[in-house]
């Protein structure tokens, strides 16, 4: 029995197992040539074709699909082979006894990497419990939704109070003595930031195509967020970069490039977003797999082709004191302060410490206060990270907006929330009830990717952007890969989303009474669950 090789690798370990009808197979091999991650090969196998014991028999050879069973070539359940088979003869089914994570571990001796989002879905989501309670009728009737006119734009720059306006009485007339912070008006959702090299290039085309389009055509004042990594230079130059909020992260990778292009550019950039750290891997730095960094994102980043790996902190800034005096400061100077800087971290318990401090910023420069909760998604991260660090973005969102109502000065720097926004399909609800919690605006990424065709979920299926083998062509470099993602196509499915969202937010606000945002408007929300009632500081119903 000692041939039996129970400390090794089976198909059993792994969390999909591919279930093969070889009768219904007609060898077409679109199944192997789908395949991006090589988890299923063709293989000859002998098979008994007649004859007894008595007699000679005889055998025939059969080509049959076989599951690959390696750390390196394992099925992550993107069920490509089954969108491609004509007879539905393979798919691949999840394996209740899965236990892959720890033989990698055992086997490697090293951390699970994975990207996409985490997998353990063990607290619910808290906005799925909260619903919208007040409705008005009779002495306040609710608005019509498709014939009165709401102004669904925020604030993205600092908001000073009346006090620190620096207006004086001049025969009557005020005068203002001062300038003030930059401000813009802006849609109050964000695409999130994802990369180019996070992302394939034409998935970020096609972000950046519907960006445009949605702002010169419909009018929806809809903002990009580029990620860390910088932009083609030729977009930086371009009068479209007034859409983009230009993203730094602790790598610093592409910012070489976007300052040599700024003696050239002809619309500043929508704001800067210094990025301290993302929900879905709190106190960690970015990581781009060398598989993903493909030569054009070497050019635009300035990197050889290597592991990309950022560090959890910006170096040199280990206080709020000093990002503010630094960062802010250097990055408003660099813009001659006429584009706003913010500040994105993610959701944790200090996260209302870094908020009242930025608060109480003497220069007024801090335009706004991003925070990421831990149900978003990450290109790459270790699993430990993904599955077990974080916060979600629900109550401390809450906890920041009434930090500053304390203060009396909520609305000075905006509040914009994310992770895992539009969940069960609906982004326009996430986002309405974020809003009534005390957000000035959200965030969403992973949305997008799901628009564009993503075919990952929160049951460990696919999950695999790390590997730069996205099935989709979405989180890859691979151009076979990029080619199976249509850029027109994805940016025709992005614009009719948000026009969608559009309307539904509308369809919100009409029956709660409001033509414009109702941020903070708590009062507006109900839930049957105690527990966050209490927490959220909202009105408990059954």
């Amino acid at each position: 029995m000692a041939a039996v090789g129970v400390n090794e690798l089976h198909k059993d370990d792994l969390p999909w197992v591919i279930e093969y009808d070889e009768t219904k197979c007609i060898r077409c091999g679109k199944c192997t040539a789908a395949c991006s991650f090589g988890a299923i090969k063709p293989v000859v196998e002998e098979r008994r074709k007649s004859g007894s014991i008595a007699q000679k028999p005889s055998f025939e050879k059969i080509v049959v699909i076989e599951q690959c069973v390696s750390h390196s070539n394992y099925c992550r359940g993107c069920g490509m082979c089954s969108y491609v088979c004509p007879n539905g003869a393979i798919k691949p089914v999840r394996n209740k006894d899965d236990r892959y994570s720890i033989r990698y571990r055992a086997d490697k001796g090293e951390s699970l990497k994975k990207g996409g989002r985490s997998n353990l879905n063990t607290e619910g989501r808290t906005l799925d419990k909260i619903k919208i309670g007040r409705i008005s009728q009779m002495t306040d009737p609710s608005l019509d939704a498709t014939r009165h006119t709401f102004e669904l734009r925020t604030p993205f720059g600092r908001v000073l109070s009346a006090d620190k306006l620096g207006l004086e009485n001049s025969n009557g007339k005020l005068d203002l003595t001062s300038s003030l912070p930059p401000n813009r008006w802006i849609y109050p959702v964000i695409m999130g930031d994802m990369s180019i090299g996070a992302v394939s290039w034409r998935m970020w085309e096609a972000m950046a195509i519907a960006t445009a389009y949605l702002n010169e055509v419909l009018g929806i004042p809809i903002r990009m967020c580029t990620g860390e990594g910088g932009i083609p230079v030729r977009l930086l130059k371009s009068k479209y970069v007034k859409y983009m909020i230009l993203q730094i992260a602790s790598g610093h990778f592409g910012w070489n490039r976007i300052i040599q292009a700024m003696p050239d550019m002809v619309e500043d950039p929508a704001g800067i977003l210094i990025k301290i750290g993302q929900g879905a891997k709190p106190g960690d730095g970015g990581l781009l797999m060398a598989n993903k960094v493909a030569k054009y994102v070497q050019e635009i980043r300035g990197v050889p082709k290597a592991d990309l790996l950022s560090p959890p902190t910006h170096q040199g800034l280990y206080s709020i004191e000093e990002s503010v005096q630094k960062m802010f400061l250097s990055m408003n100077a660099a813009f001659k302060f006429k584009v706003p800087v913010a500040i994105k971290v993610a959701a944790s318990v200090t996260s209302v410490a870094v908020y009242n401090n930025l608060l109480r910023d003497p220069y007024n420069i801090v335009g706004g206060f991003f925070l990421d909760g831990l149900a978003g998604g990450t290109g790459a991260a270790h699993e430990i990270s993904l599955n077990h660090t974080g916060h979600p973005i629900t109550s401390k969102l809450r906890d920041c907006y009434l930090a500053a109502v304390h203060q009396g000065r909520q609305g000075e720097i905006p509040l914009f929330a994310g992770g895992g926004l539009g969940q069960t399909g609906s982004l326009a609800a996430d986002a309405f009830k974020l809003i009534c919690l005390g957000a000035n605006g959200v965030f969403t990424g992973r949305l997008l990717l799901q628009i564009a065709g993503c075919i990952g979920n929160d049951l460990e299926k696919c999950n695999a952007c790390n590997t730069g083998l996205c099935p989709a062509g979405i989180a890859t470099q691979d151009m076979c890969l990029t080619k199976r993602l249509d850029i027109d196509k994805v940016a025709q499915n992005l614009v009719n989303y948000f026009v969608a969202t559009d309307l539904e937010l509308k369809k919100l606000m009409a029956p709660v009474g409001n033509s414009a945002l109702p941020i903070g408007r708590s009062d507006a929300l109900v839930t049957v669950d105690k527990h966050v009632a209490q927490r959220l500081d909202i009105q408990y119903v059954c």
